[in-house]
């Protein structure tokens, strides 16, 4: 009789450095790009204890580097459910994963290959949300100093950001505006850079909230979302916040003493009526876009209990900080457990 496997597919930070270097990028820009992959730096060491955990529950498992997916995928039987671990369809290529899953005709955890790409970019992405009636900012988008689509107006300013690059943060502490000319300066910036469009959407107040769902089992539901204000002390992250987290940085903040997590406050406690209305438009992604199983959802929430959709992910930073507190919150487990029971879950479903 076959054991059940998990594969678990992740590119990793190095591969990604050694590809972007051989495109030509910059050292330093390299480093930054691949920075967002600090996940999978972040999670390998744990690999021993996600297989002890999963064969607690009857579950063989297998990290397999994503450019070794493919013959991998090819040879696995039906009983293997496929977990990816990183997205990308530009700078990471990630959304190769779930693809090749489905070729091969094999299970996988969370959203569908679709999704992976649309997620990845911004301005399409925010389109289809706005057409789903969804709370997201309306956006421009500009490529090294052109307009391809101006902005609405704005009387608080504009935010700009990448993008196909990471996740909604700014690349500078520049990256919220008060002209537009500030904007295609940006976007220049940001071509040179890292080759890429920006998205320039109207800047919204509040604070950062990250909502974070894994369904450990096939029936839950978005009551089982953990709700959270992110306070970094910043109005926004910037690309060395970010950097200054995870992977082989947060690592030496970590062993240098200086690494500060994000405070993290349960939005319910003092704003019920924004957590109402969060797990409202996680209802309409789940039933309308198709997200599932294992994502997370990022927010503005203003004092008047104004929510403002800012992007969603499929691929949650897993080993990060704010998901292992959801699991140890929601679910009463570490991550390796948690994982490890989902996968089980759906096996068995």
């Amino acid at each position: 009789m076959l054991q059940p496997t998990l594969i678990l597919v992740y590119e990793p930070e190095k591969a990604c450095l050694a590809r972007l270097s051989a495109d030509g990028y910059p050292a330093d820009r390299a480093l930054e790009i691949s920075s967002y992959l600090a996940q999978s730096t972040d999670l390998a060491p744990e690999f021993d204890l996600l297989a002890a955990a999963c064969e607690k529950r009857g579950l063989a498992f297998k990290p397999v580097e994503l450019d070794d997916a493919a013959p991998v995928l090819a040879k696995a039987d039906p009983t293997t459910l496929v977990w990816t671990l990183t997205d990308g369809i530009a700078y990471f290529r990630g959304g190769a994963s779930p693809a090749l899953a489905r070729l091969n005709g094999l299970r996988t955890i969370g959203a569908d290959d679709s999704l992976f790409a649309l997620c990845q970019d911004k301005f399409r992405c925010g389109a289809v949300l706005g057409a789903l009636g969804l709370p997201m900012p309306q956006a421009g988008l500009a490529r090294n100093g052109e307009w391809l689509l101006e902005p609405p107006a704005s009387p608080k300013g504009w935010f700009v950001k990448p993008n196909r690059l990471g996740a909604k943060i700014g690349i500078w502490p520049d990256s919220r505006i008060a002209d537009l000319g500030h904007a295609l300066e940006l976007s220049r910036r940001v071509f040179s850079h890292y080759r890429d469009d920006v998205v320039v959407q109207p800047y919204v107040a509040g604070r950062n909230v990250r909502a974070s769902f894994l369904g450990l089992k096939p029936e839950t539901g978005v009551e089982a979302l953990g709700i959270f204000f992110v306070d970094s002390g910043g109005d926004f992250q910037t690309m060395a916040d970010s950097m200054a987290l995870y992977g082989e940085t947060g690592q030496a903040a970590k062993d240098a003493g200086t690494y500060v997590e994000p405070e993290l406050e349960a939005v319910g406690a003092s704003q019920p009526e924004a957590d109402r209305k969060i797990r409202a438009i996680a209802q309409k992604l789940i039933s309308g876009l198709g997200l599932k199983d294992v994502f997370s959802v990022d927010f503005r929430v203003e004092a008047d209990d104004a929510v403002h959709l800012i992007e969603f992910e499929v691929c949650p930073g897993l080993p990060c900080f704010d998901f292992r507190d959801y699991c140890r919150r929601e679910w009463g487990m570490n991550l390796a457990d948690a994982m490890a029971q989902t996968a089980a879950s759906r096996l068995r479903s």
